[in-house]
């Protein structure tokens, strides 16, 4: 009796653990059975000068400023890209986000790198993470449908996200993650040229616009992106991201606007199947 006690209080423990980590997010195992995780090593500090601080990463729009991770110098590797695959392979080697220990591969961008339209989301999923491509899943599906809308597929934008690998459990990116990826969005941009930016979420357009209002107040209006990477500044749109719409189909009438209203920015001729969404 007291062995069959002792097990059944085992089975408590292991389902408490169990429900826990699936509370906190945890939806795969990243080890094999029996290994352990290796402790993280920190850099050694590094000797500081009296009255001196490290000057915070400021995105534009005044919003509030992301710090970079110690040793990071993002900025200056990004500026270095001459083409995207030079940014790919930077980041295949880039130690500057905590992300890409916990991710299976870099998720950079599909697409053409020179198309009219570039399109940004916010971070990969789980489909995105195994096949290393941006919007592969049931809401990349949705978004391909959308494009076809108003006849445009994948070989005529340019697809890519703030966040460039997956973050655990599919949990917000933090404003490290963030700071550490933004200089190689900001340098994409400047090397794609698009005639257009189309924010597919909140998170791109807090991003990069410095915006805090949501999606609702939004939408629907035109504004102007600027780096000092780009000769000019870009006209961006802001459109909810197809995995709220798969959420909320009774709102994809109002993506269905906003991708009017670029297809006329752009001077395309959209012919919806009928009915039009």
């Amino acid at each position: 009796m007291v062995r069959h006690h002792q097990r059944e209080e085992a089975k408590g423990a292991i389902a408490a653990w169990l429900e826990w980590h699936a509370l906190a997010g945890v939806d795969c195992c990243l080890l094999e059975p029996g290994q352990r995780a290796p402790q993280p090593r920190m850099p050694p500090a590094e000797p500081t000068r009296p009255g001196l601080a490290p000057e915070p990463l400021a995105p534009p729009g005044g919003a509030a400023p992301l710090t970079p991770l110690p040793g990071m110098d993002a900025r200056r590797i990004a500026r270095s890209c001459r083409t995207i695959a030079d940014i790919a392979q930077a980041l295949e080697t880039f130690e500057g986000c905590p992300l890409k220990a916990t991710a299976s591969r870099l998720c950079l961008f599909d697409g053409n790198p020179e198309a009219r339209l570039m399109l940004i989301g916010e971070a990969p999923g789980a489909e995105e993470d195994r096949l290393g491509k941006p919007f592969v899943g049931p809401s990349g599906r949705l978004l391909d449908r959308m494009l076809a809308w108003v006849g445009l597929d994948r070989s005529q934008v340019y697809i890519t996200n703030v966040i460039f690998w997956r973050p655990p459990g599919n949990r917000p990116p933090t404003a490290s993650e963030l700071a550490a990826c933004l200089p190689f969005l900001e340098r994409q941009i400047a090397l794609v040229a698009p005639e257009l930016l189309l924010f597919l979420g909140g998170l791109a357009a807090r991003t990069l616009l410095g915006l805090q209002e949501g999606v609702t107040r939004l939408r629907g209006r035109e504004f102007l992106y600027r780096n000092t990477d780009l000769e000019r500044g870009v006209p961006a749109y802001v459109t909810y991201h197809p995995a709220y719409l798969l959420r909320q189909p009774a709102q994809k009438r109002f993506f269905w606007r906003d991708l009017l209203q670029v297809a006329a920015r752009l001077g395309l001729d959209p012919r919806p199947p009928h009915p039009a969404p």
